[in-house]
């Protein structure tokens, strides 16, 4: 099994794209590190990235996505794209990569996929086999399954569209560093020197959001980033800017569905 930990030669790492199978499965797992930073790059192979434990965030150009465990992100073939753990600890999961050739049903964008078990359990069974396993027989038909299951995965909305006028993107920089900054639209078109209709024009029509769901949407983000990072409810909600914990809980359920301590038991729970 391809398994990459910290300790890892770069030897230990061969190129998805040179390898000559329709489907790569590497494992990887790392138990205590300070952080880890891929800078922007790109693969002829689509990638599916897992993660069991920990999360990662993932950048592609014009969104931000981010996993937590029991999820995957799924980045085509040719999209450059920048990855990033969003928390110190434990890291662990599995990085899948696949041929356009035979991946082209599975989706034309990034996007962030729930993992099923049985999606869970392919990617494994194909991260114990080599890297050059024989084809044919049961080899194949493993390959087949696990693609039908890439296919059909639901998207989850994890996914932050990021603008590219550089007056924005100062101002996101500032609320992510700032994120209890519960400032107005106004307030936040003044800091900019930018009329308030100026603002709310410009981020509709570089994320497809208003100013409140596009901030909305970045509460959810880190809500998740900082949960599966270990931090409380109470601890993300004031962190966040709200002024009470079931306030901030109905804003996740609204967006996610559930509530944040269900959303990361049932991640945690899914644990190999």
């Amino acid at each position: 099994m391809p398994i990459l930990t910290e300790l890892s030669k770069p030897t230990d790492w061969i190129e998805p794209d040179d390898v000559a199978r329709p489907i790569v499965t590497y494992g990887f797992v790392t138990e205590d590190f300070d952080g880890i930073e891929l800078g922007f790059h790109s693969h002829a192979k689509g990638q599916i990235i897992l993660v069991q434990r920990g999360a990662l965030s993932c950048e592609v150009e014009g969104g931000l996505w981010i996993v937590p465990p029991r999820s995957a992100v799924w980045i085509p073939g040719g999209a450059l794209h920048a990855i990033k753990a969003t928390a110190t600890g434990a890291l662990e999961g599995y990085n899948g990569f696949v041929d356009p050739a035979v991946g082209q049903s599975l989706p034309k964008t990034c996007c962030a996929l729930s993992v099923t078990p049985l999606l869970r359990e392919l990617l494994t069974r194909a991260a114990n086999l080599p890297l050059l396993y024989r084809e044919g027989g049961a080899n194949s038909r493993l390959i087949s399954v696990l693609l039908d299951e890439l296919a059909i995965a639901e998207i989850e909305d994890l996914h932050l569209p990021m603008p590219n006028d550089h007056r924005l993107r100062r101002i996101i920089d500032l609320m992510m560093n700032a994120p209890a900054d519960r400032a107005t639209l106004a307030v936040w078109a003044k800091r900019a020197g930018l009329s308030e209709r100026t603002l709310a024009r410009l981020i509709h029509q570089e994320t497809g959001m208003s100013f409140g769901r596009w901030r909305q949407q970045l509460c959810v983000m880190l809500a998740v980033k900082w949960l599966a990072g270990g931090a409380s409810i109470q601890q993300v909600a004031a962190d966040l800017g709200y002024e009470s914990m079931p306030s901030f809980v109905t804003m996740f359920r609204k967006a996610l569905g559930t509530s944040p301590g269900r959303y990361m038991v049932e991640r945690h729970s899914g644990r190999l």
